[in-house]
């Protein structure tokens, strides 16, 4: 997989779309989570069913190849947590985002991953 290394005004402009993708993602995620449950139990959903678990499913790895496709690593689901590659200082870090931010403030040298986020500098 190949990751591009953004500048943090890069990764900032392209914030606004990648917020509202992850809240369309997020809302996704619960609704085939508690479908793929109705179907295991075969109970009735006011969700729908199959073809909406289907169709959930579907515009979920179309978020996810958006994403990747732009080049960002998503770390995690559930949450969505997305890393842009980045040098800060001459250094390869992450600018890390995690769904519900509302700004790309954090980064992190790759070794420390989550744990080792710090703001970015002005």
């Amino acid at each position: 997989m190949a990751f591009r290394t953004y500048t943090v005004a890069e990764a900032r402009a392209l914030l606004p779309e990648l917020i509202e993708l992850s809240r369309e993602f997020v809302s996704l995620r619960a609704d085939t989570t508690e479908l793929a449950e109705a179907i295991r139990l075969a109970e009735p959903s006011p969700l729908g069913g199959q073809p909406e678990y289907k169709a959930g499913e579907a515009r979920v790895h179309e978020i996810i190849e958006w994403i990747v496709g732009r080049g960002l690593e998503p770390k995690s689901l559930a949450p969505l947590l997305i890393d842009f590659h980045a040098e800060i200082g001459g250094e390869l870090v992450l600018l890390c985002w995690l769904e519900g931010e509302e700004e790309l403030a954090w980064y992190h040298r790759p070794e420390y991953g989550f744990s080792g986020r710090r703001p970015i500098p002005a």
